[in-house]
């Protein structure tokens, strides 16, 4: 005879359970502490990581004005981005947000972050005007290296073997004192320029140049020589903005709204 063995079913419904969970619907909080680093034709954007467990990453958003439309330029979940696709002598305004694991996305950060990119360049030499007057100065505009007389700065060394930077008379030049890379003055000044047209080369030093057409430019001398200097250097092309570049911050206004 053939057996059969029977398997009880539980119904948990008939005996009282039920299963249930909570959606998170919660977004995280936007970043903050967002700030830029200007580049050749790229800009980098930094920010503070957030706070909130759950974060996964972040989104970051470009715009051609402080209150204009947002776009989605990249993901990441590092606390930085580069945004590639900048162009020399064009202002971006930056914005970022947080999203977790579970899709909630925060608002976009209030602060007012715009960068312009800028041209730079690297290892540069030139020499006392005196001995080599055709390779003694620097055109920002051309990007190169020239006569004396068509620079927007030059290279001197005196009788007693002191080394300046020189400009013209319609041409600004102040001392930034020392940085660790090219990247530490961040923006021009306004005021402090050198009244005699003149400063004293010292390695590591960063100086910022207010050219007779104005634009901003900045020099960071790498070696000096017995009649020469090797320096590094960036200019901005976009007239009259001091963008070498600084971060303002304005908190009185939302972006959220521009992109919804």
């Amino acid at each position: 005879m053939r057996t059969m063995t029977i398997i009880p079913v539980i119904v948990l419904s008939l005996l009282g359970y039920s299963c249930s969970y909570e959606v998170d619907t919660t977004p995280p909080k936007p970043p903050q502490g967002i700030r830029t680093v200007t580049r050749d034709n790229a800009v980098e954007i930094y920010w503070l990581p957030c706070q909130d467990d759950d974060v996964k990453g972040y989104n970051v958003w470009v715009s051609d004005a402080y209150n204009g439309r947002y776009q989605l330029i990249g993901s990441t979940s590092e606390t930085n981005f580069v945004d590639y696709d900048a162009v020399n002598g064009y202002t971006y305004y930056y914005a970022v947000s947080s999203f977790d694991f579970h899709g909630n996305e925060s608002e976009l950060s209030k602060d007012v972050v715009y960068d312009t990119p800028r041209p730079e360049g690297y290892n540069v030499v030139i020499f006392d005007y005196v001995l080599v007057p055709n390779s003694s100065g620097y055109n920002f505009g051309l990007y190169s290296v020239v006569n004396y007389a068509d620079a927007d700065f030059f290279f001197s060394v005196d009788e007693y073997g002191k080394r300046c930077l020189l400009v013209w008379d319609d041409t600004d030049i102040q001392d930034m004192g020392y940085t660790r890379t090219l990247f530490d003055i961040t923006s021009a000044p306004e005021d402090g320029w050198s009244p005699s047209g003149s400063a004293e080369v010292i390695l590591g030093h960063t100086y910022v140049i207010w050219t007779f057409d104005n634009h901003y430019a900045k020099v960071r001398i790498k070696e000096i020589g017995s009649n020469y200097i090797k320096f590094d250097w960036a200019y901005q092309i976009a007239e009259g903005n001091p963008e070498l570049r600084v971060s303002r911050k304005d908190r009185s206004i939302s972006r959220f709204e521009a992109i919804h």
